[in-house]
């Protein structure tokens, strides 16, 4: 094993934009590292495997096939971490593309402070017939939340994750590999783990929003599944539903649904607010066991 090396994951299902994905991670700029990349193709059927065989014949890196059926998400996601054999592993979505610096941004944020993950921003880029509101809002692009100046959880599309033990034990939640959030529970049990997150902020990835995902309906959907999943790690915390829980979520959706009112003069701040109503109403959803949604396995993943 060299000294620094590297497995980037991709998790795909049924996505043509996998060529595009692939094309940026090839252009990276990466020395002093043993780079693979690893394809985890979640369909039923290996519909990846002719493009990724491909593209893998002239690539700059190794680059191994996984099929890992079917239409659950962290099926995907497990086989990569059972395929890792490397010092780090980065995951990045098939939706995306990876700036020339990412992987090592990641890279020296990991080594600089000795941290367990390294989590990069998520740039959406917007298509010209996009709504106004949304690209002023950017409701798409994605961040770090920190909290008290930490970060305690984190995302799949753009991450590095030192892999070794404890660490190395987790695996992503299969009950969550259809509704979405299993990204977020793997990062929280991280943390519980003892790992430290921290961010790059200049290790940049974009991601095109499509026309089905620039609307106000797909992002109320993300954000109540996104609320939902801290409601669950809240009454898992708790040992069942917590009422100081509930109620602070509920007091919280209240003034944001007043703030909703308030601000109905200005397109961007009422959908903010009204999305923060939604995701707080997730939280009481999921501390009161609210089953999530399917959004995986249904035609592409969400």
């Amino acid at each position: 094993m060299a000294a620094r090396s590297i497995d980037i994951c991709i998790c795909t299902f049924r996505r043509p934009h996998l060529a595009e994905t692939l094309k940026s991670v090839a252009a990276l700029e990466v020395s002093d590292a043993e780079v693979r990349v690893i394809v985890s193709d979640n369909d039923v059927t290996p519909s990846a495997r002719p493009l990724v065989e491909r593209i893998a014949g002239t690539f700059p890196f190794p680059v191994t096939y996984l099929h890992s059926p079917a239409a659950n998400i962290s099926i995907a996601r497990n086989a990569c971490l059972e395929a890792v054999d490397a010092q780090y592993l980065a995951f990045v979505d098939d939706d995306e593309t990876v700036s020339p610096g990412w992987l090592a941004h990641l890279l020296q944020a990991a080594e600089a402070t000795d941290a367990d993950a390294v989590l990069g921003p998520v740039k959406a880029v917007y298509a010209p017939t996009s709504p106004g509101w949304l690209i002023e809002g950017d409701f798409h692009s994605t961040a770090p939340v920190h909290v008290a100046g930490s970060i305690y959880t984190g995302y799949t599309c753009n991450v590095l994750i030192r892999w070794s033990p404890p660490i190395s034990a987790l695996r992503f939640d299969l009950a969550l590999g259809k509704s979405g959030g299993e990204d977020t529970d793997f990062f929280y049990r991280l943390s519980d783990l003892g790992g430290v997150i921290v961010e790059a902020p200049e290790a940049l990835v974009y991601e095109p929003v499509p026309d089905n995902r620039a609307d106000m309906r797909w992002l109320l959907n993300r954000r109540l599944r996104a609320g939902q999943t801290h409601g669950m790690r809240l009454k898992a915390a708790g040992g069942g539903p917590t009422f100081s829980a509930a109620g602070l979520a509920a007091a919280k959706a209240g003034y944001c649904i007043v703030m909703t009112a308030v601000m109905a003069f200005s397109p961007v701040h009422w959908r903010r607010n009204l999305l923060r109503a939604v995701m707080h109403i997730g939280v009481l959803g999921g501390i009161f066991g609210a089953r999530q949604a399917v959004h995986y396995g249904q035609g592409e993943t969400s």
